[in-house]
């Protein structure tokens, strides 16, 4: 009987289900796995094979499956109430989580916005950046563009496709977005500026400072993955980019808008990835991790001066019309406190150095595969860049898809890993072990010389 069940569910979802950034009619031709059960940083299948999550089940876990602290503060709050409107009235569980976030924020956060996943936080973050010039009046009203960078990506809601920058996910959509303006690139390993790192003198900052010169009077805000661009392939921004990217906004009363939804609650190393270069944004978005991985929730966090720039006399109707149904869901916000409780009870970020430094070292080996062009790591969040030739650069055609060969060798083995493209991504929970992380970069290592040789 429980074969037949576990086959059922294999069928049922061929059938029915029609999964995201999936080529269906390659996928329903042979049986993927179908996860059924999980324990710390382990998957298991309803054939009961059990797989590493090498991606914290696209990058939201963040203390490991099956967390107790996290499953009881979820049961407690049910005993209470699973969720109540935020339209007219308040909520326990979310007034705390918004006092707990602006607690942790970089210094000048002051209110908290709650939405459901990372591309609603940003579509929070794009009409209060947006509606703050409006409300102001006058000339500040032409102030109505954003600026994007190349390889961002911020979801798939029209209005951070807009914002977008990769092509493959984003062109399509070209003729529903609404017009931009493109800001510099800092992929360095493929600087479209044709500069190399060794003497680079950062032309990218020194274009973005003349675009803000010229076009800053009708700019917005500009919008950025600090440190990391982590769907356009890892890619990580150079030491004090960010901090300087702030600078030139504040000098051309550009707001900035920092979207953490990847990088925050500890992926590069700090709760969140500008404290690492001391910058306060205008409008933070957060999602993915702020649950520990649990339940879908987001918020955009926002300083005292955006914030207020909404207060008017009622007549003159400058309250943000914006709103979700399950806005600050109280489940979400109670497992989200509990994953605020974990990060300090157990001092995950203290405790998650010595894994980012063993990490460093094992890619170092990867990086000395024939096949392998840029390793790129920002505290736990790592890309391994695959090319044909290392020494022109080469990229491998695309329907080799020589990436996604590796990550399926990889189940293989025992461990479940994502591509982007050609570039291999390692972003496991952060309580994985110093064994797991080991087994974890060993089977990638092997995968990729497998697949490439």
């Amino acid at each position: 009987m429980k074969n037949r069940s576990r086959a059922a569910a294999g069928e049922k979802d061929r059938r029915f289900v029609w999964h995201p950034f999936t080529q269906m009619r390659d996928w329903v031709r042979e049986e993927q796995p179908v996860i059924q059960a999980a324990r710390g940083c382990w998957l298991e299948d309803t054939n009961g094979r059990r797989y590493l999550d090498g991606v914290s089940s696209l990058w939201v876990n963040i203390h490991g499956h099956r967390k107790r602290e996290i499953d009881r503060a979820i049961v407690r709050q049910l005993g209470k109430v699973a969720h109540s409107t935020l339209l007219g009235l308040g909520g326990a569980p979310s007034a705390e989580l918004a006092e707990r976030l602006v607690r942790i924020a970089p210094s000048g956060i002051e209110k908290v916005f709650f939405s459901d996943d990372g591309s609603t936080a940003v579509e929070v973050a794009l009409k209060l950046a947006f509606q703050y010039w409006q409300n102001r009046g006058g000339r500040w009203r032409g102030k109505r563009k954003f600026v994007r960078l190349p390889n961002a990506y911020h979801g798939d809601t029209l209005g951070a496709v807009s914002v977008g920058g990769i092509g493959l996910f984003h062109k399509v959509y070209g003729p529903l977005l609404f017009r931009t303006v493109e800001g510099p690139s800092f992929y360095c390993y493929r600087c479209p500026l044709g500069k190399r790192r060794a003497s680079c003198g950062r032309e990218c900052l020194s274009a973005l400072a003349r675009l803000l010169e010229r076009r800053g009077k009708e700019i917005a805000a500009l919008i950025i993955e600090p440190l990391v661009q982590a769907a356009g392939g890892m890619i990580v921004a150079p030491d004090g980019h960010l901090a300087a990217i702030a600078e030139l906004c504040r000098a051309h009363d550009v707001l900035l808008i920092a979207d953490e939804v990847a990088t925050g609650f500890g992926r590069t190393g700090t709760i969140f990835a500008c404290e690492r270069e001391g910058v306060t944004p205008d409008l933070l978005a957060v999602a993915k991790g702020i649950t520990g991985g649990y339940l879908p929730l987001a918020a955009t966090l926002a300083t005292r001066r955006i914030h207020d720039g909404f207060l008017a006399p009622f007549r003159l109707k400058k309250t943000f019309f914006h709103g979700h149904s399950y806005t600050g869901n109280a489940l979400a916000c109670a497992a989200a406190l509990a994953n605020l409780d974990l990060f300090e009870k157990e001092r995950v970020l203290e405790r998650v150095q010595p894994k980012i430094a063993l990490l460093a070292r094992l890619l170092r080996r990867i990086a000395l595969l024939p096949h392998v062009g840029d390793v790129r790591q920002c505290g736990f969040m790592a890309g391994i860049e695959l090319v044909r030739s290392r020494r022109t650069k080469r990229e491998y055609a695309y329907a080799a898809r020589v990436g996604h060969r590796v990550c399926m060798r990889a189940r293989d083995h025992g461990v479940m890993i994502r591509p982007l493209g050609d570039v291999i991504v390692i972003l496991p929970p952060l309580s994985i072990s110093r064994r797991e992380l080991e087994f974890l970069c060993g089977v990638v290592e092997r995968c990729i010389r497998e697949e490439t040789e």
